[in-house]
């Protein structure tokens, strides 16, 4: 029997038993057709691979992750995840959504598809995340039927707006999920509900929505697994305490491994879904359950009856592993061709213009002056309480802290408090608004920081202690057309040139790693005490990630789902 490639003497994968079977592995067509203990007698292969024992193992499935963290184009993503053994992501684009609509979701499936690795996109439903921020677009019903329609979508990208979903039945949110559940209902429906418990989990699970991704913790696993809600652990729920009940208990088929965010410098240097892998058995959890956990079950909740498992009929996805705890992966094949060899030299290729022209000129702000770092304050001369947003070490959360400033002449004497200013400008050129707020804990205390990529509304966002390094960093961003830009005593001391929409560079891999290495040792030289700053300022714009945030139009008490006043009178 003729067959384009044998590899043999190898451990294969069992997922089905979950364990590792000494065998012989016969691909054709790009597809699994044996595996087994025959080998040439039977076989006539066109290529013959010697596995030498080594491991063989699916190629590693990401279900839920945003390319555009990586703030890299989807060639550029491809070819650092290829190195790093995923062969399929389902990638989330509200970011770009945000800032283009519908044809920012259609560009970046149309940049995608020569890609090496496999990209099953899911539709943003949530975009704009809440009513409370302006966005450059927007995707309605009429914008999910026509995607659904023309392009090739995998799942509804995370609901993240829970609170309107469990309070308000008439919502934008609970719109889509109704027309999704009557006129799609084998949709997978993706989630975000961080900290639900009880019957606000359960309504979130009746309006349709099964998963979540966000911060575990045991006791709302146990509660999310109970109801029938599937998991997506991602690096920063692997504490011990989530990890020790995962591995203790029989929960194989209700959780799967995921990265969300990765940044670039980390992307380069540690990998992907394979550094997930790889902690979890560090972590004690047995290779062939952390190997099932980034193949098998991300798979099959995307309904990928194809692939995330080694045997007959299934996509030839593979990786040839030397050392199983250290995930040391040699080669990889996608669609039983080789991929990657880590013996030979991997060079990313040029990418020249790769967006239509006027995703480099998304920014429509004026240059700002210092003026527009003064905060009025509608209130008589004396000093107040007020509203601080407090920034904490690990976790992109922050919380509505309380404090006291002074007010004089019509003016908030924020230079003259404890607090650092942070502030946020429309940059869509739609209505002008700007939304300011008072800023501590784990920081920066000196300088600016001006950033584009503020999630998930991309307005410009500034964050400083003087109004001329404000003003500097912003107008750098505005400038450029885009970017992320530390200053310190009116210089620029590291910068990122993000043109594609605000959001992405075109520049390649290892440049642009180098880079953000150099931003979050600059922003850290100034004071930030976070184990990604990078992430955590640009998430102080997300309206429906606890607790304190800001957008253009003002604070936001995101458990509230309201905007409130800085001061409190």
């Amino acid at each position: 029997m003729k067959v384009d490639l044998l590899i043999q003497d190898v451990r294969v994968y069992n997922s089905y038993f979950k364990k590792f079977i000494d065998g012989n592995v016969a691909v054709l067509d790009g597809r699994f057709l044996y595996i087994g203990k025959q080998g040439t007698e039977t076989f006539e292969p066109g290529e013959v691979l010697a596995g030498g024992g080594r491991y063989l193992i699916p190629g590693l499935v990401d279900i839920h992750l945003h390319i555009e963290s990586t703030m890299v184009t989807p060639e550029t993503f491809s070819f650092a995840l290829i190195q790093n053994g995923v062969t399929t992501i389902v990638p989330e684009p509200h970011e770009m959504a945000n800032v283009f609509g519908i044809e920012g979701i259609k560009e970046m499936i149309r940049v995608s598809r020569d890609c090496v690795v496999d990209m099953k996109y899911a539709i943003p439903s949530s975009v704009p995340a809440t009513s409370m921020e302006t966005t450059g677009g927007s995707v309605e019903i009429a914008d999910i039927d026509e995607l659904l329609r023309s392009e090739e979508i995998i799942c509804l990208g995370e609901i993240m707006n829970y609170v309107e979903v469990i309070s308000d039945p008439d919502c934008k949110t609970n719109q889509i999920l109704r027309h999704i559940r009557k006129e799609y209902p084998h949709l997978v429906i993706e989630g975000h509900v961080p900290k639900l418990l009880d019957l606000d989990l359960h309504q979130i699970l009746f309006a349709g929505v099964d998963s979540d991704h966000t911060h575990q913790t045991p006791e709302g696993m146990e509660e999310r697994i109970a109801a029938g809600m599937f998991l997506e652990i991602q690096e920063k729920s692997m504490t011990e305490e989530v990890m020790e009940y995962l591995i203790k208990h029989d929960v194989s088929e209700h959780f799967c491994f995921v990265t969300d965010d990765v940044m670039t410098d980390s992307l380069y240097k540690r990998g992907h879904l394979n550094h997930i892998v790889k902690k979890a058995m560090a972590m004690g959890m047995e290779p062939e359950r952390a190997i099932y956990a980034s193949t098998y079950t991300p798979a099959k909740r995307m309904n990928m009856h194809d692939r995330g498992a080694i045997a007959p009929g299934k996509i030839a996805d593979f990786l040839l592993v030397s050392d199983l705890r250290e995930l040391v992966i040699d080669q990889v094949y996608k669609n039983g061709k080789k991929a990657y060899d880590a013996k030979e030299a991997y060079v990313q290729a040029e990418q020249p213009r790769q967006f239509p022209g006027h995703f480099y000129e998304s920014i429509q702000l004026a240059p700002l002056t210092e003026a527009d770092f003064t905060v009025q304050a509608d209130a008589p001369d004396n000093r107040y309480p007020c509203r601080v947003m407090l920034v904490q070490n690990g976790s992109t959360f922050t919380e509505d802290h309380r404090g006291i400033v002074e007010v004089k002449d019509g003016e908030l004497c924020w230079q003259e408090s404890p607090y650092g200013l942070i502030a946020v400008f429309e940059r869509y050129g739609k209505n002008g608004n700007r939304g300011y707020g008072l800023i501590s804990g784990d920081t920066i205390k000196r300088g600016a920081v001006a950033t584009s990529y503020s999630h998930d509304n991309h307005n410009l966002l500034v964050v400083g202690h003087n109004p001329h390094d404000m003003m500097v960093a912003a107008n750098e961003v505005i400038r450029n057309q885009g970017g992320f830009y530390v200053v310190e005593n009116g210089e620029v001391i590291a910068s990122l040139h993000l043109p594609v929409g605000g959001i992405l560079t075109e520049e390649p891999l290892e440049k642009t790693a180098k880079e953000v290495e150099q931003l979050r040792r600059a922003m850290e030289s100034l004071g930030y005490q976070h184990y990604n700053p990078i992430m955590s300022i640009s998430t102080h714009s997300l309206p429906v990630s606890p607790a304190l945030k800001i957008t253009d139009i003002g604070l936001i008490d995101v458990n509230a789902g309201k905007v409130v006043p800085l001061l409190l009178m």
